[in-house]
């Protein structure tokens, strides 16, 4: 709890002698600021998206075609947030060829796996958790350049890859101890 002091001013007495208040922020995201990068992970491989094949991938990437970029330049989209505690609440998007697509968490088979979905992010998502939120947290205290994203639906469950033959596919990961260091997690930018 800080020091810091916020006036209201109760507007109405309800019914069952609820108290309303003006002036409070209500519990949604909204979004605040904009960064383009690409994702690298502990092996220096950048994130790819591939919305023909349905999936994203940890890939090693030439520098040419870095430059064409196509699924590789990540908007990661900061949100504010009045529950701070959880970490910074991000979203990411993603340009390939003309069309932009978002990131996102769904049920499949029992299974919560991760989905790209051709639109854009939301500039405001109600409540305090949504399936394109995830909450970016340091990787570990002494590394401040790399980071873990921890999906808001589902407590203890991060971005991460798994190989599946030569690929390194995106996924939901459930980490076993809050303390664990898993380096599938680390993302750097």
């Amino acid at each position: 709890m800080s020091g810091e002091e916020i006036l209201v001013c109760a507007v109405q007495l309800g019914e069952n002698f609820c108290l309303y208040f003006a002036g409070l922020e209500c519990d949604a995201f909204c979004k605040e600021k904009i960064l383009q990068r690409v994702l690298r992970n502990v092996n220096s491989q950048l994130l790819v998206v591939r919305p023909d094949l349905n999936m994203a991938a940890f890939e090693d990437v030439t520098d040419q075609e870095m430059k064409s970029g196509k699924g590789m330049h990540f908007n990661i989209h900061y949100y504010k947030t009045t529950t701070p505690s959880a970490g910074m609440p991000v979203a990411f998007s993603v340009q390939v060829e003309d069309k932009s697509y978002y990131m996102c968490c769904e049920e499949e088979c029992g299974k919560t796996i991760v989905r790209f979905r051709e639109g854009e992010v939301p500039k405001e998502i109600p409540g305090e958790s949504n399936n394109v939120i995830f909450f970016k947290k340091t990787f570990t205290s002494y590394s401040s350049r790399a980071f873990k994203f921890e999906y808001s639906l589902e407590q203890g469950m991060f971005l991460a890859f798994e190989e599946e033959g030569c690929l390194r596919k995106l996924i939901l990961k459930k980490l076993s101890r809050e303390d664990e260091v898993d380096e599938t997690m680390k993302i750097s930018f």
